[in-house]
């Protein structure tokens, strides 16, 4: 009898019933040290009388003002401490652009009732907010100990642009032809929104982030060596994108409307509004993103044979798409240290595509005795609904929290796609009657996952994390492929499939973090233990897996001075195929160009060292070293028996990589701050045996990004962004240079609730794609031009209150499973 897919194995359970009980421990440790203590509480107010949250307050003794413990204000502007030792202590009260308050000293003894400090008032600073607005203001780029932060809010260039664009323009960010995204030359990111992981493939999460306009997103962060916290996919690290979110008390909104033109036009808008009040908080955000695109594709090949085939492939693709995203919530405070929360996202996206595909076929290159042209039709629409229950508790005063995630998610969708071709002579004349085909798609997939999460600060700056999650997934998609026949629709049973996959993956960690006087270090351990069962129903073709894997995690920085801090890192991490590349369906572009799935995929993994230098907290130096075993790599590869070619996703032997990275922020002028970031790697890919020959590719490549800002007069502000990627190799694909130069202007108004920005991506309309094979015995070369060069213009009002606390940002448990959906 067979295992059913969420067998947990022995291990897996044993890891995950010991993190409950180190969960459980501690709640009885912690209750015994509250009662045995005493309490000191209070409140802090702004000058209006208003609770203030996360504002500072630092318990200090009295006689030698030793720092006891530190806290932040609840939502209530309420905080409290519990203090076992007898003395006498005052506390400091702290918020940025208020003045510090300190107050009255107080006398603790083991018979002393609670102690409650009463409301302590911050006074906002004599500063006019014009100075304020100048000192705050934050840089495009920081760079943080773990680290590397893009804040977008600002940036004119992001104007118009979707999220997909903005991170394409982020430092050793790229995106490839087929919307795989790679970080540093390595493909396998995770992506992630507001801290939790999107679950869909790299195609998916493409269109997801092609969605969202840049008026939505904060900040971009650049994580490339993560901790045992976060799930164990993405080797080559994570990407997290932070909406924008705003402050305290009351109600605002955004509204912003652009579109942009070049060859075709484009239209979007979004809303957001935010209410918050007493223990309630309501929010929500729509955003639209409608129109057309341009997709150029010119594929030139040879077929070796006795004889040769030449072929010369000229395709015209025009997709339109009408993306509609929304997220509605509510967070409610249940007192002063639970909160419950409710969360609904989804999408709901159509869109059409019109293909004209004409294929000249001849013995010698450039001589052609026949033609095929295919004309491709195709509509589809994917919905999405995730429900997320999140319930968050701060135990203590200390900063002791637990964190629970409940969601569920579901995605419909259906594909229908004609491909139809008409062969001809090369004078014109038919060589034979149309062939017509249609594709039928439905795809159902359902998500569920749950998540805890728990944080206990210890003494002596320690501080362990701990967590369990589990999740269960299926998807079901039912191709159905039909030839016309006699006026009639028959099935192509050769090609019909109806397919099934079930994964479930069970995950615990322990994470421990120690900081001493010039030293941090962090170490972790992640298990997850997956079981998989592919079920090709229409093949009675079964391919189940169950594997249990340890994922280390190794962190040390070492301060060597007020400007110099050295930082080492280890982990281990895997990569799971999505759930599209596993399906057997093929896909036909026209007779001799399809694309399939492979059943058979293993997960890839990466063992990855990083050594850093950092200089004033801004200048830094990474070298890094990547090993990959079972690398899953796109694979575009011939078919001697049809002359054709295919698309493939295969798992290749070994992958290694040699990486170095400088990051130099310039400030030539102080109107002028610049950022260069500077990637150089080295990849190789070897495997002895890919569809009957060996691989063995080794190339350097470099990229260049340049990011220029400028205040030019009165919040008038510029931008110029420089990128640049020299010829690189990925596995069996050579992919030659690319460029491109973006500029924008933003102008702000109305005491900065209007902003006005303008901006042109691909200024001299130089970026396209051109590529050619590292496969021995296989000649092809193709080039890609998409409409890069748009003219964008936005215009953003916001409205109420601009101090209101917006949602809480939670990190959902479906995130990294809808990151492997495919459509």
């Amino acid at each position: 009898m067979k295992k059913p897919v969420n067998v947990i194995s022995m291990r897996a359970l044993a890891i995950m019933y010991s993190l409950i009980f180190v969960l459980c421990f501690q709640q009885v440790v912690n209750a015994q040290e509250t009662a045995s203590g005493n309490r000191i509480s209070g409140m802090v107010t702004d000058g209006a009388g208003k609770p203030m949250e996360f504002a500072t307050v630092v318990l200090f003794k009295a006689a030698d003002s030793v720092l006891v413990k530190t806290a932040l204000t609840e939502p209530n502007g309420k905080f409290q401490f519990s203090v076992a030792e007898d003395g006498e202590y005052y506390v400091l009260t702290t918020f940025v652009g208020y003045t510090k308050v300190k107050s009255k000293v107080f006398h603790v003894e083991g018979t002393t009732p609670d102690i409650d400090l009463g409301r302590l008032e911050l006074r906002a600073t004599s500063k006019n907010l014009k100075e304020i607005n100048v000192v705050a203001a934050r840089p495009l780029f920081e760079r943080k100990i773990d680290k590397l932060v893009m804040n977008v809010s600002n940036s004119s260039i992001a104007t118009g642009s979707t999220a997909l664009e903005v991170l394409q323009r982020a430092p050793g960010v790229a995106v490839d032809q087929n919307d795989n995204i790679s970080m540093k030359g390595k493909q396998g990111v995770l992506i992630m929104l507001d801290g939790k992981p999107t679950y869909m493939s790299s195609t998916d999460v493409a269109n997801l982030l092609r969605n969202m306009q840049s008026t939505q997103i904060e900040s971009i962060e650049l994580i490339t060596n993560p901790s045992a916290r976060y799930d164990a996919s993405g080797n080559s690290g994570i990407i997290n994108i932070k909406t924008i979110k705003s402050q305290k008390d009351g109600t605002n909104g955004t509204i912003s409307l652009g579109a942009n033109y070049w060859q075709r036009w484009r239209e979007y808008g979004s809303i957001s509004l935010n209410h918050r009040s007493g223990r309630f908080n309501i929010f929500g955000n729509y955003d639209y993103g409608g129109g057309k695109r341009n997709n150029h594709i010119e594929i030139n090949r040879l077929a070796k044979g006795n004889p040769n085939t030449y072929f010369s492939q000229n395709t015209n693709i025009v997709p339109s798409f009408s993306n509609n995203n929304m997220k509605a919530g509510i967070d409610f405070a249940i007192n002063d240290r639970n909160t419950l929360g409710v969360m609904v996202t989804g999408y709901f996206n159509a869109a059409k595509e019109d293909g004209n595909v004409e294929t000249l076929i001849g013995a010698k290159n450039g001589s052609y005795d026949s033609s095929l042209v295919a004309k491709n039709k195709s509509k589809d629409h994917f919905n999405n609904l995730t429900y997320n229950i999140n319930y968050k508790s701060v135990l203590d005063s200390n900063g002791q929290e637990l964190s629970v995630d409940l969601d569920y998610s579901r995605m419909d969708g259906k594909e229908i796609a004609n491909y139809n071709n008409w062969y001809y002579y090369a004078n014109g004349d038919p060589i034979r009657s149309p062939v017509l085909n249609r594709n039928t798609t439905p795809t159902n997939v359902d998500i569920k996952v749950f998540k805890v999460d728990y944080t206990l600060p210890l003494a002596n700056k320690l501080k362990l994390e701990a967590g369990v999650k589990g999740s269960w997934v299926r998807t079901d998609n039912n191709l159905l492929a039909e030839r016309q026949s006699g006026g009639e629709w028959v099935n192509r049973e050769e090609l019909s499939n109806h397919f099934i996959y079930d994964e479930n993956v069970m995950a615990g960690y322990l994470n421990f973090y120690k900081e001493f006087k010039s030293t941090s270090v962090q170490a972790g351990l992640r298990a997850e233990n997956t079981s998989s069962r592919g079920n090709s129903v229409t093949a009675n073709s079964i391919v189940e897996r169950n594997y249990l894997n340890f994922f280390p995690s190794v962190f040390v920085t070492q301060d060597l001075g007020k400007d110099h801090t050295l930082g080492i890192s280890y982990s281990r991490r895997i990569d799971r195929p999505d759930y599209g590349s596993l399906n057997p369906f093929v896909y036909y572009l026209d007779q001799y160009t399809y694309q399939k799935g492979n059943p058979y995929l293993k997960p890839q993994y990466a063992n990855s060292v990083e050594l850093s230098y950092t200089f004033q907290k801004k200048y830094s130096l990474t070298l890094n070293y990547n090993k990959l075993t079972d690398v899953i790599s796109e694979a575009i590869l011939p078919d001697s028996a049809s002359k054709g070619f295919y698309q493939v996703f295969e798992n290749l032997a070994k992958q290694y990589y040699y990486g170095a990275s400088i990051s130099v922020p310039v400030k030539p002028f102080k109107w002028w701050d610049m950022y260069n970031n500077l990637d150089v790697f080295n990849l190789q890919f070897k495997s002895p045996n890919l569809a009957g020959q060996a691989v063995n590719t080794n190339k350097t490549t470099m990229m260049f990004k340049s990011n220029n800002s400028f205040s030019l007069y009165k919040g008038l502000n510029g931008e110029v962004s420089f990128s640049y990627r020299s010829a690189a190799n990925y596995g069996v694909i050579k992919i030659e240079e690319q460029h491109y130069v973006d500029v924008g202007l933003s102008k702000s108004l109305l005491n900065n609730k209007l902003n006005i920005k303008f901006a042109i991506s691909d200024l001299f309309n130089t970026y396209e794609t051109h590529l050619s094979s590292a496969y021995t015995g296989f000649n092809y070369r193709l080039y890609q031009k998409m409409d890069s060069r748009r003219a964008k213009l936005t215009i953003t009002y916001k409205f109420g209150s601009k101090d209101v606390k917006a949602q809480r940002r939670r990190s959902t448990g479906t995130e990294n499973e809808v990151q492997r959906l495919k459509n």
